[in-house]
């Protein structure tokens, strides 16, 4: 396997960067522009995904960056739940919310594997 030297190769983080800027594309138009509660907290949450596997990686130390990678899927899964609110509100289209919540679930699902993957290299 190759050794990862950057978190920009973290396939997660790459995934969770294309979701910030969908976040912020839809969450900049229309009605959703204007409701500042679920905006303010649907961009944080998305840009926590990628920070946080930024800041695990950095810590340089497994059970941190698992630790971060943890928090990481929460706030995926943060994002997941607000989207239905979104939706809910006629904030966004159908449409939209599918292409974004399979996005939400595919980082959700690369950051379980490489948690896996990362646990069973500490044994």
């Amino acid at each position: 396997m190759v050794s990862i030297t950057r978190f920009e190769d973290i396939f997660a983080w790459q995934t969770a960067r294309e979701i910030t800027n969908q976040i912020y594309k839809v969450s900049s138009i229309g009605k959703f522009r204007t409701d500042f509660g679920l905006r303010n907290q649907i961009r944080r949450a998305a840009v926590s995904i990628m920070s946080n596997i930024a800041e695990g990686f950095e810590s340089h130390t497994r059970s941190m960056f698992v630790r971060y990678l943890g928090i990481a899927k929460a706030s995926a899964g943060e994002v997941r739940s607000q989207l239905y609110v979104a939706l809910d509100m006629g904030y966004i289209s159908k449409e939209e919310f599918d292409y974004i919540c399979d996005n939400v679930r595919k980082v959700s699902s690369q950051l379980f594997n490489f948690t896996k993957y990362l646990r069973s290299k500490q044994q």
